[in-house]
Order: C-alpha cells, then structure tokens, then sequence
C-alpha cells in the first residue's frame, strides 16, 4: 500500500514570505520614485500657485471679476489649484494640495504683486 505525504507545512510560509519581499520592494521603490520627482513636482507646483495667485489677483482687484470667473483665466492643466481671497486685504490666495502655496496682494498705483518666497 502507498503512503501519502503530508503537504510540505513549510509550503504555506514560503509564499508569504514571497509575498512579504514583494511588498517590501513595492514600498521601497515608491518611496525612491516619490525623491526622485518631488523636486521637480515641487518646481511645477510652485510656479503654478504663482501663476495663479498673480492671475486671479489682477482679474480680480484690476479687472473687477468675481474670483470664479476669473478661475476660466488659467491654462490647461491648473484644474487642482484652488483660489481663496481675502477681500479686507485685498489678497488672492493660490493652492495646490500638499507641495505649495502663494499669495498676490493688490496695491493701488502698483497692481497685484506676489509675496515673496521664503528661503
């Protein structure tokens, strides 16, 4: 009579294992494309909230434009930038979510100029 082995318990482990390294590796190589590039998003998005922040500002305090019609002034591609004003300062305010920030504020005689960037 022949005898059945027992699947090998040992079995069961090495896939997780394998499983596990993958994950490991998955998570490490996110982690290294995410340095590579921030830099770069960082740049983008921080000319892109200028851009904005100037933008809006001068349709807004120069051009007597609500801020959501100024919002059709923008290029291609600045959907996730958000504007926000503070109509006492007379300051338009540009987001994009987690890399950058920036504010325009209206000076009369001077038009909008940006704050400056901190160092």
């Amino acid at each position: 009579m022949a005898t059945v082995n027992p699947a090998d318990p040992n079995r069961m482990f090495k896939g997780r294992r394998r499983l596990r390294r993958l994950l490991w590796l998955a998570a490490i190589a996110l982690a290294a494309a995410l340095a590579w590039f921030w830099q770069p998003l960082n740049g983008y998005a921080r000319v892109g909230t200028a851009y904005g922040a100037r933008v809006a500002c001068s349709c807004r305090y120069e051009g007597g434009r609500s801020l959501a019609d100024c919002r059709k002034d923008f290029e291609d591609g600045m959907e996730l930038i958000t504007l926000s004003e503070d109509s006492a300062a007379k300051t338009v305010t540009a987001r994009f979510p987690i890399l950058a920030s920036d504010s325009a504020s209206y000076v009369e005689g001077e038009g909008c100029r940006l704050k400056p960037w901190p160092r």
